[in-house]
């Protein structure tokens, strides 16, 4: 049950992430206009590459949704409501992460094309630069919680929230967030204006479908990490 609730939560998040970046791209608020996109993405034709490896082609869509989904395993919304109370949860949110790199690389790589490529490549340099400012601001909030349960992690906040004892870790999580999630102005794997779309040119149809789902994922689990790690969680007024 909880994690058929935290699944929904994340598909809702989704969702709203997805109404938010098309009313910033285009000017229009329109809450239905991500659901009629999904459905002609999955009305047309996944078009395959001449040439793919099609094993890195079909898996990486696939590999960047559950990387974010178990980003997401690790962060309560309540005492109780979490899939997994690890014991090492504030390390397994960077280990979940990292896959979200092999994603990108194999979306790159999969499709025998040139701008895709281009995109993974670039994805790769974007996150070996950033991957230390993921590190260093999860290390911190651990350290003054005496422990990397995420859920003690909330429980230190219960007087004042970590933003405040780390206001620069709490910039640089969210910086981080930004280049993993590639948005702008970190949106350098996709460039589409300058790469015909970059990791995702390739794609067509459901597996595009699939790949969009797994990055509004991955900016709902960075952005319930960030609250979890510097705004007290469910001790807060809005998780």
């Amino acid at each position: 049950m909880t994690t058929l609730l935290i699944i929904s939560a994340l598909l809702v998040g989704a969702y709203l992430v997805a109404v938010l970046e098309a009313w910033l791209a285009n000017g229009r608020f329109r809450l239905t206009g991500p659901l009629w996109a999904t459905v002609a993405l999955l009305g047309r034709e996944s078009i395959v590459p001449r040439t793919p490896d099609r094993l890195f082609f079909e898996t990486a869509p696939v590999l960047l949704l559950v990387a974010a989904v178990l980003a997401a395993a690790v962060l309560p919304l309540s005492p109780s409501l979490i899939i997994a109370n690890m014991a090492t949860g504030a390390l397994f949110i960077n280990a979940a992460l990292a896959y979200v790199l092999v994603a990108l690389l194999m979306a790159g790589w999969g499709p025998d094309g040139a701008y895709a490529l281009i995109g993974g490549w670039r994805f790769l340099g974007q996150v070996i630069a950033y991957s230390m400012l993921v590190v260093m601001p999860i290390t911190a909030v651990a350290m003054r919680a005496e422990s990397l349960l995420t859920t003690d992690i909330v429980l230190s906040q219960s007087g004042v929230w970590n933003i405040v004892y780390q206001p620069l870790g709490f910039v640089l999580f969210f910086v981080a967030s930004l280049a993993v999630a590639f948005l702008p102005p970190f949106d350098l794997p996709t460039a589409g204006g300058e790469l015909a779309g970059g990791v995702e040119a390739e794609y067509t149809g459901s597996r595009l479908a699939v790949f969009r789902l797994g990055r509004m994922v991955l900016i709902v689990s960075l952005a319930a990490a960030t609250t979890v790690f510097y705004l007290g969680g469910w001790l807060g007024p809005v998780l």
